[in-house]
């Protein structure tokens, strides 16, 4: 089955699984678009010719993608008046699928569209912002290095930190000689007080 569809002041002959490129649609990669303006329909020998338009048919594509063609050279050139301009363009195509053709008024099947951007961001921020609040630089006098030994020490986590008994703080005294530097600068105190939000 083929139709004859016409969008941004051209006409095409396609068929159901055909990528083509057509003048730039107000749509995102992903989207259903819809083409009304079909002006032939044939399938088998049966052939249906619009006037203009063919009644109840239309042609459903996925947009694959937005992008630009090939670059050409606009020349200008007067001759014997020094005149010369050169110019570039590129036009704004999109990238279609087509999915269906439909006829005798059928609508496109209903399909599941994926999550905006900016909804997938604001799921992913929680995420990242918690990440970024339990991190061992945030107590004061921990750096790079420090953190770096720490996790050598098997300590990765402000959690664990605010989690801190006696035979840990000896242990990691012990370990990374810090003579008695926890309990003097309050690391216990100062990571309750991030995973609080303080």
């Amino acid at each position: 089955m083929f139709a004859v569809i016409k969008t941004g002041g051209k006409q095409y002959k396609v068929a159901a699984d055909d990528v083509l490129s057509v003048e730039k649609l107000n749509a995102e990669a992903g989207d259903t678009i819809t083409f009304d303006e079909v002006l032939m329909v044939g399938a088998e020998g049966d052939v249906t010719i619009g006037s203009p338009l063919v009644d109840g048919a239309s042609v459903v594509a996925e947009l694959v993608e937005q992008k630009r063609d090939k670059k050409i050279v606009v020349f200008k050139k007067k001759r014997r008046q020094n005149y010369r301009r050169k110019n570039g363009h590129r036009q704004h195509l999109s990238v279609v699928r087509i999915t269906d053709i439909l006829t005798g008024g059928a609508k496109p099947k209903a399909t599941k569209k994926a999550a905006p951007k900016k909804e997938a961001a604001k799921a992913e921020a929680p995420a990242a912002k918690a990440d970024a609040q339990d991190d061992l630089k945030l107590i004061s006098g921990v750096g790079p290095a420090l953190e770096k030994k720490l996790h050598a020490a098997g300590v990765t986590s402000l959690k664990q930190v605010a989690e801190f008994t006696k035979e840990d703080i000896e242990r990691i005294d012990a370990e990374l000689n810090f003579k008695g530097r926890i309990e003097r600068e309050d690391w216990i105190g100062q990571a309750k007080d991030m995973l609080a939000g303080k």
